[in-house]
C-alpha cells in the first residue's frame, strides 16, 4: 500500500514526465522549418490512377536519415496510401510534389468529398535495412474533392 507521501511523489513525477512529453512533441513535428501542403483536389485519371499533389520545404538536418513524402486519401471506408513520385530535395526551397497510386485494389474511390493527408518523413537508419525510427517532419491534413476524369 502506498503512503500519502509516496502517492504524491509518484503523481508529481508522472506530472513532470507528462509535461515534458507534451512540450517536446510539437517541436519535433515542426523542427528545422520543414513544411508540406496538399492541394484540396485529387484526380482519378483514365488509366485508373489517382493523383495527389502539393508543395513542400525541406531543411533536413541529418545526413543519416532518408527523407520521403507520403500521401493518403480516405473516402467512405476506402484508404489508399502512396509515396511521392520524386525524391525530396532538402535545400530550403519550395518544391512541388506529385503522388500517383493505382486503383487496382481500391476501386471504391469515386468523385466526391474525401480527406487527404501528406507527410514529409525521415527514416533514421541504424545499420540494417530496417529503419530505426520514422519521424514526421511536417504534415498537412484537409478535406478534398475527388475529380473523376475517366
Amino acid at each position: 500500500m502506498m503512503t500519502p507521501t509516496g502517492s504524491r511523489m509518484a503523481l508529481a513525477a508522472f506530472s513532470a514526465l507528462a509535461a515534458a512529453a507534451v512540450s517536446a512533441a510539437p517541436a519535433a513535428a515542426t523542427s528545422y522549418d520543414n513544411s508540406i501542403s496538399v492541394r484540396p483536389y485529387a484526380h482519378i485519371m483514365s488509366d485508373d490512377t489517382i493523383t495527389l499533389s502539393g508543395t513542400y520545404v525541406c531543411n533536413d538536418p541529418s545526413p543519416a536519415g532518408a527523407v520521403q513524402l507520403t500521401a493518403v486519401i480516405v473516402q467512405d471506408s476506402v484508404r489508399l496510401g502512396s509515396t511521392a513520385a520524386e525524391e525530396p530535395v532538402c535545400d530550403g526551397a519550395t518544391h512541388r510534389w506529385h503522388s500517383h497510386a493505382r486503383l487496382t485494389w481500391t476501386p471504391g474511390l469515386h468523385a466526391g468529398d474525401a480527406h487527404v493527408e501528406a507527410r514529409l518523413q525521415r527514416a533514421n537508419r541504424a545499420g540494417g535495412i530496417m529503419p530505426k525510427s520514422v519521424d514526421t517532419l511536417a504534415q498537412d491534413v484537409r478535406g478534398a474533392e475527388v475529380v473523376d476524369h475517366r
